[in-house]
């Protein structure tokens, strides 16, 4: 009997061998160099925001193929799947998004983007420099795995795969405002929701969190500011737009240093400016664009005002008049506390307390947030980052992510979902 013993531990710790393997590890491992071969895809044919047609098949090709009910064409190209469990229980919603960006790639991976499009006039590459790719294979990861255990899951899973997270194109709606408006959380409507963006900073096997508030609202404004045209010889018989825009640029930084609290945090960028034609020639009027980031909606408000105020002033003071297009943009992303401290042991379970990682708020902006407003929701970051290769950070040529993060992600996604349901049913 004792030998018996010994010869059956030893053939648990057997690599490659399933004995006694959790159900979901059982399900990652059948199903991961699918869910490879598919990044892969992905990545290598990028789509950008509204027009991700190929990737929205690809996802609803594969979500049919593992059983889960389809919804496609929500929001333009956003796909909906359901998968009720074999169990009564409350509905989860778990969320990626599969847009692209206009970036050209730099990077040595063999599966490197191939796709150039046309952008704002502009021949440009597209990629997947946000991470996008990952998200997306690792929620059809999450598929693949609660689907092989639709009869022990007490509830229903609804699979969100978003269109235009970085945007729609101009003059068109998307992201998730639109896929709200078209019935993502209807019939049936989640208690709660999970999402995840892939982080550069952290490495693969870590995971980060943020309790509370985790990401600013993004705010957009334009800004037309007219004088009167002369010649540069005779700077006199103008009102100088170009020196209205510039005081008006500086005075916007002491809404942030005089008018608000230090602990406030807020962040106003102007980021393009565009006046005039001719070297000898103070134009008839300056265009400014730019962004506000803040997390209190008071906060926002005040900015608001105070650069109307501001420019008023400014313009009264020369002689100019100005128009301000100030717009709302994606709201605060709030990680709900409660559903936040009450997944934590779940994720230590994955990767270990040590890997688990508290990370602090950031100015970046995320329209997960859309979401997070309707029901409570949880954000978290998975690390990409491979031990000794380095990685650009998002939103530039060099960022790659290691197909390794795909496990990882799948795991701790499956375990939130289950354990969530699990949780809600006692």
């Amino acid at each position: 009997m004792r030998k018996r013993g010994m010869w059956y531990l030893l053939i648990l710790f057997i690599p490659g061998l399933i004995i006694g393997k959790d159900p979901i590890d059982k399900a990652i491992s059948k199903n991961l160099n699918t869910i490879i071969d598919l990044r892969h895809q992905i990545h290598q044919y990028p789509e950008l925001g509204n027009r991700e047609f190929k990737t929205a098949k690809l996802v609803a090709d594969h979500l049919r193929s593992v059983g889960i009910e389809v919804e496609t064409d929500v929001a333009y190209t956003g796909v909906v799947g359901v998968l009720k469990g074999g169990k009564p229980g409350p509905v989860v919603a778990v969320r990626a998004d599969m847009d692209a960006l206009p970036v050209t790639e730099d990077t040595d991976l063999p599966f490197k983007s191939t796709v150039r499009t046309t952008y704002l006039n502009k021949e440009v590459g597209v990629m997947h420099a946000c991470g996008h790719d990952i998200h997306t294979s690792v929620q059809l990861g999450v598929a693949s795995v609660l689907a092989s255990l639709k009869r022990s899951i007490p509830g229903t899973v609804k699979f969100i795969f978003q269109p235009a997270e970085e945007g729609p194109p101009p003059g068109e709606e998307g992201g998730a405002d639109l896929m709200l408006k078209e019935g993502a959380f209807d019939n049936p409507r989640p208690s709660a929701i999970f999402g995840l963006h892939a982080h550069a900073g952290l490495e693969v096997g870590e995971l980060g969190l943020t309790i509370g508030p985790a990401m600013a609202a993004v705010d957009q404004f334009t800004i037309t500011i007219k004088g009167k045209q002369s010649h540069g010889a005779y700077p006199h018989k103008s009102i100088d737009p170009i020196i209205m825009a510039t005081e008006a640029v500086d005075a916007f930084q002491t809404i942030r240093s005089r008018s608000l609290s230090p602990l406030e945090p807020s962040v106003i960028t102007v980021g393009i400016i565009r006046g005039g034609e001719r070297f000898n020639i103070i134009p008839e009027k300056v265009h400014l664009e730019g962004t506000v980031r803040t997390y209190n909606k008071d906060v926002q408000d005040m900015v608001e005002q105070r650069m109307n105020k501001i420019l008023e002033g400014i313009t009264l003071a020369y002689g100019g008049s100005f128009e301000l297009n100030y717009e709302r943009g994606t709201p605060a992303l709030i990680n709900n506390p409660e559903l936040s401290r009450q997944m934590i042991p779940t994720m230590e379970k994955v990767v270990g307390k040590d890997n688990l990682k508290m990370i602090d708020p950031v100015m970046g902006g995320e329209d997960f947030a859309v979401f997070a407003n309707e029901v409570p929701g949880m954000y978290y970051r998975l690390g990409v980052a491979k031990p000794g290769i380095s990685s650009g950070w998002i939103h530039t040529p060099t960022f790659r992510a290691d197909d390794s993060c795909l496990e990882v992600g799948i795991r701790t996604m499956s375990n939130l979902v289950l354990d969530y349901l699990k949780s809600s049913n006692n």
